[in-house]
Formats: C-alpha cells, sequence, structure tokens
C-alpha cells in the first residue's frame, strides 16, 4: 500500500500467474469508459510487478518517488537554501525536493550520514558547523576538499558518498562582480569551514596577501598554512580583538563568522573609522540579505558583496552536479528573493 493512492501490484486479483486483473480497478475503468473514456478489454491484463502507481479516484498515474537532495547543520531554519532549491526544480520540471535537517551533534551527524544511502537520496549540502567533521563519513573526496580540508555538499552515485567544496567558488564568482580580485590584501574574520574554503580559493584567484582573525589561536595558524601550502600566497593568522583594527593596506575585509544572522543580527565589533571609504566588504551570511556588517559598511562609503549572491552561485554549481541541467541564474535570484520575502 502506497499513501496516496495505490500500485496496480496492490489488493485483490484474478488472472493467471502472470497476469492479474483487479475487479475494482475493472469496475472504476467500465465507470471512466461509460463516460467516453476508452477502457483497456479484458484481456488486457498488467504485470504483477508493475511499479505504475494510481489515483484510486480518477485511476491517473502518480508522479514517482521524490529524489531528495537537503542539508546537513545546525541551525538550519533562518536558511532560504530549500525555498530556493524547491522553487528551481519546479521551474525547470523536475520531481526533486530538498530538505533541511537541523543535526545537533557529531554523533547524530554521523547517523544521518549513513542514513542517507538506504533513504535514498541524490545529494546533500553540508554547513555550519559540519563541514569538517563530514570528511571522515565520506566515502570519496574530491582535489578541492583535500585541499582545503572541509566539505560543503556531496553527490551520491552508485551508493558511494563524494564530498565536494565550491564554497569558495561561490565567493569568487560573487566577488567579481563587483570588484577584481587580483592583487587584493584581505583580512577575513573566522577561518571555519566557509571560511578555509574561502581563503584558499581567494588566494588561488590572486589575492595578494590574507590575514585571518580568529578566536582560537590553533585553527587560524592551521588555516593559514594550509593557505600557505595550497597557493603559496602569504596568509598570516591575527587575535580576535574587541574592536578589530585591520592591518594598514587592507583592501577586502569579509566576515566569515555567523555574526549579523537572523534572528540576533548581532553587530560584527569591528573599528569602522579604521576602514578606508575604498575597501571592499564581504559578508557571508545569507539571511538578512543587508547584514548589520553591510550596513556599517555601506555608510562607511565601502563597496559591499552579500552572502545572498554567494548562495547563488555556489547553488547553481551544486544543482548542474545534482541533475544534469544548466539552470538560468535569474531563476535563482528570483527565487532566493522569493524566499527572503523581497519584492
Amino acid at each position: 500500500m502506497v499513501f496516496g493512492g495505490r500500485t496496480l501490484s496492490d489488493g485483490p486479483r484474478t488472472g493467471g500467474a502472470d497476469h492479474d486483473v483487479y475487479p475494482k480497478d475493472a469496475q472504476r475503468q467500465g465507470a471512466i469508459a461509460r463516460k467516453g473514456r476508452e477502457s483497456p478489454r479484458p484481456s488486457e491484463t498488467v504485470p504483477r510487478r508493475a511499479s505504475v502507481y494510481v489515483d484510486p479516484t480518477t485511476m491517473t498515474p502518480i508522479p514517482p518517488q521524490k529524489q531528495m537532495t537537503g542539508m546537513l547543520g545546525h541551525p538550519v531554519a533562518e536558511n532560504p537554501i530549500d525555498r530556493m532549491f524547491d522553487a528551481v526544480y519546479a521551474h525547470h520540471g523536475l520531481h526533486w525536493q530538498f530538505w533541511k535537517n537541523d543535526i545537533a551533534t557529531e554523533a547524530d551527524l554521523a547517523l544521518a550520514v549513513r542514513a542517507l544511502r538506504p533513504l535514498g537520496y541524490r545529494g546533500m549540502c553540508i554547513t555550519v558547523p559540519w563541514k569538517v567533521a563530514v570528511m571522515p563519513l565520506l566515502d570519496e573526496l574530491d582535489d578541492d576538499v583535500r585541499a582545503i580540508g572541509a566539505a560543503n555538499y556531496m553527490t551520491i552515485r552508485d551508493g558511494r558518498l563524494i564530498g565536494h567544496n565550491n564554497d569558495g567558488k561561490g565567493v569568487v564568482k560573487a566577488i567579481a562582480k563587483v570588484a577584481p580580485l587580483a592583487g587584493q590584501r584581505v583580512v577575513m574574520l573566522g577561518a571555519g569551514g566557509a571560511g578555509r574554503a574561502m581563503a584558499v580559493e581567494l588566494a588561488w584567484a590572486g589575492a595578494a596577501h590574507l590575514t585571518l582573525v580568529t578566536r582560537r589561536e590553533e585553527q587560524g595558524r592551521e588555516v593559514a598554512a594550509r593557505v600557505r601550502e595550497a597557493s603559496g600566497v602569504p596568509c598570516e593568522w591575527q587575535r580576535w580583538a574587541s574592536p578589530v583594527r585591520l592591518p594598514p593596506g587592507t583592501t577586502m575585509l569579509m566576515n566569515a563568522t555567523h555574526l549579523g544572522c537572523a534572528p540576533g543580527l548581532e553587530p560584527v565589533p569591528v573599528d569602522w573609522p579604521t576602514i578606508p571609504p575604498g575597501c571592499l566588504a564581504v559578508d557571508v551570511i545569507t539571511n538578512p540579505r543587508i547584514t548589520p556588517f553591510l550596513r556599517a559598511a555601506r555608510e562607511r562609503g565601502c563597496p559591499v558583496v552579500d552572502g545572498v549572491e554567494m548562495l547563488v552561485q555556489l547553488a547553481m554549481q551544486i544543482f548542474e552536479e545534482w541533475t544534469g541541467v544548466r539552470p538560468e541564474e535569474a531563476v535563482f535570484q528570483r527565487a532566493v528573493a522569493a524566499a527572503l520575502g523581497e519584492g
């Protein structure tokens, strides 16, 4: 039995071993025929193992099982990614769905990842705080994940969980719409799973120097060393202070922390009077689009890049990787704007 319908292999049957006829279905088909529709002749029978699902009242086909995708993280409630993906799936006529999963502990993360294969998922995004912890749970890691040390999504092919990371690629594409990356002297606040990916990709894209500002010295120094090893670009660690003061010559400031996310909307403790008006301000937060950090940067006269633009750029890549369909950017932009309640 199937919720909302039945298969043609359910219910009482009559007929031979290889072909079955369903009395109640035949009665319905006769009623349909009397309304002017063609009904199968009694001799036209259905194989016992048929996989066709039908509505029990209209006898019309029910769409097949949805292809499931989603996200693992904590917290996830304020992220608009599910509404965005579902709208784009619908636009392209794909019977797919995106489901956010709030996974609060590392033990639950292991259980959730282990369940993806039997549940039939096609792909899964990984967000804070699990981008590093998920790596040993996967069957295969691509070159970007090995270089960066974090995964932000996976594909599931032939029962194998394959880790990828395009966090930094989305950031690079979003920033390139506003300013060139070559020669930028970057200060990044935070160096977690997303931050480390962005730092490496910014270096690969031509940044001249990076400074990572973190509370945890061990984490900051480890990511700085990874950036230097992966790119050869100078990268230093700076201790988090309140307010954060930027090194002289900084041309780009990026918030890669959770500060400013809805509903808390905490301010990022930056010493704004010390930041030159031309400094590019970048925020990874997706909700709200204009965070307290970006609002303060605008008031200072700084050009800004918001996290929603980054989300669109990386989501387009993930969508194509999962579905094989090349999406239109305008469709993603409209979908995420609607998810955020923007006009």
